[in-house]
């Protein structure tokens, strides 16, 4: 059952006047200037022939232009826009239509997809790597420590979890369109005629490939918590917890701490579970290991890190490395 807040959230999301974001397609040159429209103006178009699937002719004053535009819009309709932006592409919110499709049928329909997604089995707890390939490949020596915490933060990112807050940075146009474009949601597309990127649901239903990833969105909203498994380099699989959880005293209550956690099964070490904690200031970090050894190792490996991040002005607040024969991945 989905949190009552979230749900809220969502339905008036869903209900929303400046929803849904539309988005002139982007082969056409600068009809903003033709029209003479301004930020925030608010015009009525008449939807005329439809043109591909989702993308219609509209006439806005006497200029034909090609927008995406919600499944419920016909041919005919008479639709109220508001101008979101001119730069770097004409941005619409749909305010009205005369399509008399009704609010409280809306919101009916979201909260029944809302519902049917959250009875359905979770199929796995974590978001999946979208490619295959290792994060790092070398051949020689450890994995460079900058290259994989980027293409770490590049696999979180471009998993799908932060696809919404995307769009809009592509809408403000800080995001490219070929960077939008290597989300999970646009490569269902035919590669032939690439999805727009900016472009409303054009159906009522969740795209099978998709479910997974919008039920570790909802969980990562109600949890606080996104999780990611995939490899890290050849032959090696790796587990990555990122959250945010209540800060511990002696910081203020209303401090955000996050916590970061790793979980390998190395050839030498065997089973790690290592989990540091940040609370804007100060680290700590703890470290399970499934074999005695290894604990002895990284006992003493623990001085040269407390070292390195002092040198780079981190203090750390606390080390525990202990032996948990459960720990083993």
């Amino acid at each position: 059952m989905l949190p009552a807040d979230l749900l809220t959230a969502a339905l008036n999301r869903f209900a929303s006047p400046d929803k849904p974001l539309i988005a002139v397609t982007p082969d056409q040159k600068n009809p903003a200037a033709t029209l003479k429209l301004e930020v925030g103006q608010q015009i009525q178009a008449t939807v005329q022939a439809q043109v591909a699937p989702g993308v219609f002719q509209v006439r806005i004053a006497q200029r034909m232009v090609q927008m995406q535009l919600p499944a419920f819009v016909r041919s005919g309709d008479l639709i109220a826009l508001q101008v979101l932006s001119l730069q770097p592409r004409l941005t619409f919110s749909l305010a009205a239509s005369s399509n008399p499709l009704s609010t409280s049928e809306q919101l009916g329909s979201a909260a029944r997809l809302l519902s049917s997604l959250a009875q359905l089995p979770v199929r796995q707890d974590y978001v999946p790597a979208a490619q295959r390939a290792p994060l790092w490949i070398g051949t020689n020596g450890s994995p460079d420590p900058v290259q994989l915490a980027e293409r770490l933060h590049q696999a979180l990112s471009h998993s799908g979890l932060f696809y919404e807050s995307h769009q809009a940075q592509w809408i403000a146009g800080t995001r490219s369109t070929p960077q939008l474009l290597q989300e999970p949601h646009n490569q269902l597309a035919n590669p032939t005629a690439p999805a727009d990127p900016g472009a409303a649901p054009r159906t009522s239903t969740i795209p099978e490939q998709l479910q997974a990833i919008v039920q570790q969105q909802l969980h990562a909203l109600e949890n606080k918590q996104v999780v990611w498994q995939g490899w890290a380099w050849p032959e090696q699989e790796m587990r990555w917890e990122v959250g945010e959880e209540a800060a511990q005293p002696p910081a203020a209550p209303a401090e955000k701490q996050w916590v970061t956690a790793l979980h390998l099964e190395l050839p030498a070490l065997g089973g790690i579970h290592a989990r540091l904690r940040f609370n804007g200031t100060a680290v700590s970090f703890e470290i399970d290991t499934a074999r005695a050894q290894a604990t002895q190792i990284l006992e003493t490996a623990s001085t040269q890190l407390v070292s390195a991040l002092k040198a780079r002005g981190v203090p750390v607040l606390q080390t525990l490395i202990r032996h948990l024969p459960e720990a083993a991945a």
